[in-house]
This record gives C-alpha cells, structure tokens and sequence, in this order.
C-alpha cells in the first residue's frame, strides 16, 4: 500500500519548497495542491469572470482541463506554471477556493492522485480533510513577518510589493482561510507542529525524516 505525507500552513510556511526538498530525499512524489486553485483562478482572471461571483465561477468551472506533468501545470494543454505565480492570481486564489463546488471538483482530483504512488500533498485541509488517513501530517508555520520576507525574497512571486503590502496580503490570507466556512485552514489534531521561524530548510527537512523514521513512514 502506498504511503502518504500531509503538509498544511499557511500562506508562506514555507510548505511548497519543503515539500519539494523532502519529496525529492525520501523518493515520493509531490504534489502542489495550492497550484491547483491558482491554476483555476488564472484561468477564471484570464477570461474575465468575477471571482466575486459564485455562480459565474461554477457556471465556467467545466471549461477547465487542468493536467499536471511532471510538476508543470497545464490549463486546456498550456504551461501555466510561471503565471499562476504571479501578483494578482495570488491576490484572488483564496476567494476561488472558498467555493464549495470547485474544493470538491479538485479535492477529488487530489485523492484520486494520491491513491498512485507514494505522495506528499501539501496544502492547508490536507491532514484535515483530503486526506484524514494519511501515515503522517505536519503543520508547518512561521510568523507572518518571516513568511512576508520570505515571500519577497521567493522567486515565483512575480511582484513589486514592498513588505508591508505582503505582510498585509498575508494577514488578509491567513484571516481569510482560517475563517472560511469550507474547510477552513486548521492544525488537524494529530498532526505535528513545527515552527520554522528560526529554523533553515536543511533544518526543518531533517526534522520531518527524523519524524517520519520514528513512525516508520521511510
């Protein structure tokens, strides 16, 4: 049977470069559940579609052919990867994915994906929602002045925000998704915490190989 790693936190935990990082160590794949919602976003911004609206959302969601190949994002067979990074996508990613209908339509995407290998999915409902079962979860966090330069520092944000506008943006992410009435962004019970303020890459990737020998996930 395969197994599964669950990364939630929130925006700027740095949960994707980890992921990654510790996918490629202990040989799993990974996948980006969050692009998934920007790649819809991009796609609703795109085609001028209000993402205010709901309805209009739903209404345009069939019109959506989201592949994923070796961690490129395609919308209707286009690479979408760098632009799904970009300023306003990530400005509007939390409205689309407070929606009912389009959580669902890519929740089961996401568990159909992890029923085929060995996986890491990070996100912010994984260890709570999309995959209640998995072998381990993690919740990966920081204070919101180290994820902001973070983010000014990352290089897939394609923006000219000075710090105090994404220290704001991420303030706005973090009340908005915790506060969501559709699997709102939460510390499932049994996951582990780990605060990376204070802590570098190789340091928080070590942590998690330590906790996932000593629950003999690896």
């Amino acid at each position: 049977m395969y197994k599964s790693i669950a990364i939630d936190g929130p925006s700027g935990s740095g949960k994707s470069t980890i992921s990654k990082i510790l996918a490629d160590k202990i040989r799993f794949n990974y996948l980006d559940t969050g692009a998934m919602y920007r790649s819809y976003t991009y796609f609703y911004l795109l085609n001028g579609i209000d993402v205010n609206n709901e309805e209009e959302v739903i209404n345009n969601m069939s019109k959506i052919n989201l592949d994923i190949k070796n961690g490129m994002f395609y919308l209707n067979d286009k690479n979408i990867t760098k632009e799904i990074r970009s300023e306003i996508v990530t400005k509007n990613v939390s409205m689309v994915s407070s929606y009912k209908k389009v959580r669902e339509n890519l929740v089961a995407m996401q568990r159909k994906i992890a029923k085929k290998s060995n996986i890491i999915l990070d996100g912010r409902d994984i260890g709570s929602f999309v995959l209640k079962d998995a072998d381990i979860k993690f919740y990966l966090t920081a204070s919101p002045e180290i994820r902001a330069k973070r983010r000014m520092n990352d290089e897939k944000e394609q923006n000219n925000m000075s710090f105090e506008a994404i220290l704001e943006d991420i303030k706005r992410r973090d009340d908005f998704d915790s506060n969501r009435e559709i699997t709102p962004l939460v510390k499932a019970e049994d996951a582990i915490l780990i605060d990376s303020s204070d802590l570098t890459i190789k340091e928080v990737v070590d942590l998690m190989i330590k906790h996932l020998e000593n629950k003999n996930v690896i």
